[in-house]
């Protein structure tokens, strides 16, 4: 019983977006393991950029920095 937990900040992330990434992952682990669809769980969180942080800075101001805009 596979269990995949993919976190993702929201940009993008709509609906149609997220079915896509449940349907790819269990097909992924069906035919790289043989993992029975059925019983794949694939949990997908959405984290605000203001809760996720990245080389000691929360994710839009190390998006900045790296862009030359900081």
């Amino acid at each position: 019983m596979p269990y995949v937990n993919i976190k993702i900040t929201p940009e993008g992330a709509t609906a149609e977006k997220k079915a896509e990434l449940i349907s790819g992952v269990t097909q992924l682990l069906a035919r790289t393991l043989g993992k029975n669809p059925e019983t794949t769980h694939v949990v997908i969180d959405v984290v605000e950029t203001e809760s996720w942080g990245l080389g000691g800075l929360p994710v839009d101001e190390y998006r900045r920095a790296k862009s030359g805009g900081g």
